[in-house]
């Protein structure tokens, strides 16, 4: 039974006092993000062109704006046609409408605050990084030469650990912001819905067959916030590996958005005129491998085309924005269209593909535009320099700070107690972390203290959060700071 009641609620984790108005919570958990620091920082984070001057070329900030409003389309045209059909009272949404459009906008204004400098290579440089070194350094600070010394759960843990740490991922880096790093505190719904993929990072990538394929695809969270997810699946009755309804608008909403975005920014640039534009969207659309599908995205082109080539001037702009308006709003439709016909099994989470993943033309209209983006703009020169700088810029910052996780764990703590010891380095170099991140680490280690947790576990874990401190630093700088703190730390002008 479809009951939104259970699934939008005011709880949340520290509840001051028991509220049970839904509309001052969702505005709580607006104020609560809008302000947030992670989300001021996408200000400078890269969408496509990093460290752009341009200020109508996007940033991870202005994509996310875009992503907003977007879902908040979806969300109108969904409960509108619920209204029309007098299904609003059915799944008992009858004074839930302004918290399901204002969950699922905040849960697109939130999708990439886990991003960390210069998009998805700056998480492949963390990746490869902590794959090729950084477990190399938590045996040595852990001095351990035989894992078979280990008793058997601590020889579990540290693998999982070690899986963990190595698996990197922008959606599960937000779900560690939201709340361990800023501590919003917003309510469980809210939280629920930025769960974009529902396997923790140590787990492994389910095969094509099973059911949860493309929902357990990447990872969603950490194993250090495992506990806290269990906790808001429990209350939001969410099953294990399945979704909150909401993210599916979310994830929509990201997929319409950035389908034109990339493509408008490469004629800002100039890297793709018009005309250029215009050539290779039709190119691409009437691929055989599209069979046929191709020629709604073709004609959509060629008619804001037509009538661009009539202007006198802002020839680029009349293509773009009615090219964006008519796709962005039949898609939005669609989207809805496709959430209504399959509402049960999104309603409760197993609904195992995005609302525009059907092979149908409006699936391959977006295909169709990734496809000609990743061969026109994400290969362009300027792009693909800057992105090797980011590479070389968080791989390098990863080796400055080094010295800190090869550090027996005594030591490390004696940085964090603000002890005497006989690291000069390694304490200059804690001195430039970021205290909220140091603050997050102290709580979970007093935590694992008040639990008893002793010998090689304690060292296990404690070195895991060390390690988590320490992406958390860097993954929440911005392309700017990330460049400028490689070079002061590597004596470069």
């Amino acid at each position: 039974m479809i009951d939104y009641r259970k699934k939008i609620t005011c709880t949340r984790k520290y509840q001051r006092s028991v509220s049970s108005d839904i509309d001052l919570a969702t505005e709580s958990n607006r104020g609560r993000i809008v302000n947030s620091p992670a989300v001021r920082r996408l200000q400078q984070k890269t969408q496509v062109f990093p460290l752009e001057i341009n200020a109508a070329v996007r940033s991870r900030l202005t994509h996310s704006l875009e992503v907003q409003q977007t879902a908040r389309y979806i969300s109108k045209s969904i409960l509108k046609e619920l209204r029309k059909n007098n299904k609003l009272k059915k799944y008992n949404l009858q004074g839930l409408e302004e918290a399901f459009i204002s969950t699922s906008e905040m849960a697109s204004l939130m999708h990439d605050i886990g991003n960390p400098p210069f998009g998805h290579f700056g998480e492949l440089a963390i990746n490869v990084w902590m794959k090729s070194k950084g477990i190399k350094c938590f045996n040595k600070a852990l001095n351990i030469k035989q894992n078979s010394l280990l008793e058997p759960e601590v020889k579990v843990l540290k693998k999982k650990l070690e899986k963990d740490i190595c698996n990197f991922e922008g959606n599960a880096q937000g779900v560690r912001i939201v709340h361990n790093l800023q501590s919003l505190n917003l309510t469980y719904s809210q939280i629920a819905s930025i769960l974009k993929y529902t396997r923790v990072a140590y787990e492994n990538k389910p095969n094509n067959s099973s059911p949860f394929s493309y929902l357990k695809k990447k990872p969603g969270f950490y194993y250090s916030e495992e506990e806290f997810v269990q906790e808001v699946c429990t209350e939001l009755k969410m099953k294990n590996g399945h979704r909150f309804p909401l993210t599916y608008i979310m994830e929509a909403a990201d997929d319409i958005s950035y389908g034109i975005a990339d493509l408008e920014d490469a004629v800002d640039k100039g890297i793709l005129s018009l005309k250029k534009l215009y050539e290779i969207i039709v190119q691409e659309a009437s691929k055989e491998e599209y069979k046929g599908k191709g020629i709604y995205i073709k004609c959509i082109a060629e008619e804001n085309y037509q009538k661009a080539k009539k202007v006198k001037r802002l020839k680029v702009n009349t293509f773009i924005i009615n090219f964006r308006t008519q796709l962005v709003n039949e898609l939005v439709q669609y989207a809805a269209k496709v959430f209504l016909e399959n509402h049960k099994d999104i309603y409760n989470g197993y609904f195992n593909k995005a609302l525009l993943e059907d092979n149908s033309k409006y699936h391959i209209a977006l295909k169709v535009l990734k496809n000609v983006a990743f061969k026109h703009v994400f290969s362009d020169d300027e792009v693909e320099l800057l992105e090797l700088k980011g590479n070389s810029s968080i791989r390098g910052l990863l080796d400055c700070y080094k010295p800190l996780l090869t550090l027996p764990n005594k030591k490390f703590l004696c940085l964090i107690n603000g002890e005497k010891n006989d690291t000069p380095i390694e304490s200059r170099l804690f001195k430039r972390l970021s205290n909220k991140h140091i603050s997050s680490y102290e709580k979970v280690i007093d935590e694992l203290n008040k639990k008893n947790i002793k010998g090689f576990k304690f060292k296990i874990l404690e070195w895991y959060y060390r390690g988590r401190l320490l992406i958390d630093f860097i993954s929440g700088m911005t392309d700017e700071y990330a460049i400028k703190e490689f070079q002061e730390l590597s004596a470069i002008k």
